[in-house]
This record gives structure tokens, sequence and C-alpha cells, in this order.
């Protein structure tokens, strides 16, 4: 029978072919740890490609990141940890999973119910988590923690994220000059945006944690 992904497959035996005896050195000493600074930087490039519209580029950058994943995946079979059909079939049974509305007799007509539900089924699916913050990577960038975060505190009735609040921004090409002038503001006085930002997350997020203890 034909393969369905014959390019997908030759791919994964190239890093196979790679990563086995009398490979290639480099990838041979390859592990988990020293692979995360090229994950980080082929997902950036591959936002950049998303943002720029490039098909080219954006098929280049999501080879890359594609690499990585069989990549690690090679490693930990190689450890007999798990395997690249391991995460796969785990992907699948999530999504089946998180896809009532589509694969059993859940309704959810809207995105928003459909989140809704995403939310109800991943509460379920990790019964030790306690709080909304469990699970949020604290290693994002600081604008995307704090959209995260501002997320949270909604769930916990801290505040109402659908309210734009002291400054009403309403369009991104409003938003990005204003940002890029607080920046500037910052660095003319000698301050760090990014640290400034992510002390004020950190308070955000005590006050979310003593929102969940109070309730």
């Amino acid at each position: 029978m034909e393969s369905t992904h014959p390019k997908l497959e030759e791919l994964i035996a190239v890093l196979e072919r790679l990563r086995a005896p009398g490979g290639c050195a480099w990838d041979r000493e390859q592990t988990h740890e020293s692979l995360v600074q090229y994950l980080i930087e082929e997902t950036y490039e591959l936002v950049d490609a998303i943002e720029s519209g490039d098909c080219d580029e954006m098929v280049e950058e999501l080879g890359d990141v594609l690499y990585q994943v069989i990549f690690h995946s090679d490693i930990a079979a190689e450890e007999g940890r798990f395997t690249l059909e391991d995460v796969a079939a785990h992907m699948t049974a999530k999504m089946i999973g998180r896809h009532p509305h589509v694969f059993g007799d859940a309704v959810a007509d809207t995105p928003d119910a459909v989140m809704e539900n995403w939310d109800v089924l991943k509460r379920a699916e990790k019964p030790g988590r306690t709080s909304v913050l469990d699970g949020v990577p604290q290693g994002m960038p600081a604008l995307a923690l704090a959209d995260k975060l501002l997320g949270r505190a909604h769930k916990v009735g801290l505040l109402d994220a659908t309210q734009p609040g002291a400054v009403n921004v309403q369009t991104e090409d409003e938003l990005g000059p204003l940002l890029l002038a607080i920046v500037a503001s910052a660095k003319a006085n000698g301050l760090d945006s990014e640290r400034a930002l992510r002390s004020a997350l950190r308070e955000l997020q005590s006050e979310i944690r003593a929102a969940e203890t109070a309730g």
C-alpha cells in the first residue's frame, strides 16, 4: 500500500539516519535540553514567516519546527521513553476528546461555546490542577503572558477582560505605536519595560490566587 505521506516518512528516515551510529556526530550528541534554544528560535522564525505572509518561508519554517518534534521524539525513542507514534496518538486522542461537538453528541455552535467546553474538558483531564494559573508557562514573552493572565483573572471574577479599561484602543494600528511610545519613554528614563511588566504580572498572579482562595 502506497504511503499517504511519503515525504514525511522520508524526513523521519533522514533524522533516524543522522542520529544512527555512523551518522552525524552533532546530531548524536543532542539532548532534549540542548535543543530547547533551537526550538525557541525556530518557533520565532515561523512567527516571522506567518506575519510576512511569504508561503515559501512558511514552508521552510514549518519544516524546521516539525523537524524539532521529530528530533525530540527520536531522542526519547532511543532512551525507551516514547516514540513519535506515541506523540501522534496522544494528540489524536486529545483532539477527539476535546471536540465532543464534532466526534460526539455535544452541541457547541459558536467559538465561545467551543472554548467553554474546552475549558471544562481540560479541567476534567487535569484534576491535579487547583488554580487557573496552573500550566501557564512563565517563560512566555511578557506581552503574551499578560494576555493569558488577564484571561485567567477574568475567569476568577477579578476583572472584566471584555472592558477596555482606562485606555480604549480599538485597532492594532493604534495599539502598536502606543506600545512603542511607552517602551521608548521607559528606555529614555532608563527603565526595563520587560522587567516592569513581569513585575506587574507577578502581582496580578498573587491577586488571582488570593481571589481563588477567597472564592
